[in-house]
């Protein structure tokens, strides 16, 4: 016999979500957004910098040298949109381009120190904001959420992000 119970609302019964939890997961990652960038959009506001700006940082932080092509396509977006951001933070002294020794064409960029300092201060605020919630949630929580994640990105968007977690940079 077919157990026709209605799922819990506690997420047990997780292949027979209502289309209202699922609603209520789609508001919950929308809201959840809003506060995991509010801190860093506060940071930046006052420098006039935003979330490009904010991703180009992390993301070459997390790779320094890593040439513009790849940063395209961990961003994806157009070349126009971030030559305009990378211009900006190259002439406010937060990012250095550098000529590729084999290959005179790429541009592989680097934080200065100015770009580090901010950086660490983006990036402290979102770490105290998802360490607080991770630990609220408790660690099953945590590595059902990184799961529910990975499953929600897009194929080219799962393999740039397992090249960056195999990197260790």
């Amino acid at each position: 016999m077919t157990d026709r119970r209605p799922p819990s609302s506690s997420g047990e019964s997780l292949l027979f979500l209502t289309d209202e939890q699922l609603r209520q997961g789609i508001e919950a990652m929308f809201f959840a957004y809003r506060g995991f960038t509010a801190d860093p959009d506060r940071i930046l506001e006052g420098l006039d910098y935003g979330r490009a700006h904010h991703r180009a940082i992390h993301f070459i932080n997390r790779a320094p040298g890593t040439k513009v092509s790849n940063l395209l396509d961990i961003l994806g977006v157009t070349k126009q949109s971030l030559n305009r951001v990378l211009r900006k933070l190259i002439a406010d002294g937060l990012v250095q381009s550098r000529v590729g020794r084999n290959d005179k064409r790429e541009r592989h960029l680097y934080l200065t120190d100015e770009g580090r300092a901010l950086e660490r201060t983006l990036s402290d605020a979102q770490r105290a904001r998802m360490r607080s919630a991770y630990r609220a949630a408790g660690p099953d929580a945590v590595a059902g959420f990184r799961k529910v994640l990975e499953a929600m990105m897009d194929v080219d968007m799962q393999a740039s992000y397992t090249r960056l977690k195999e990197s260790g940079a």
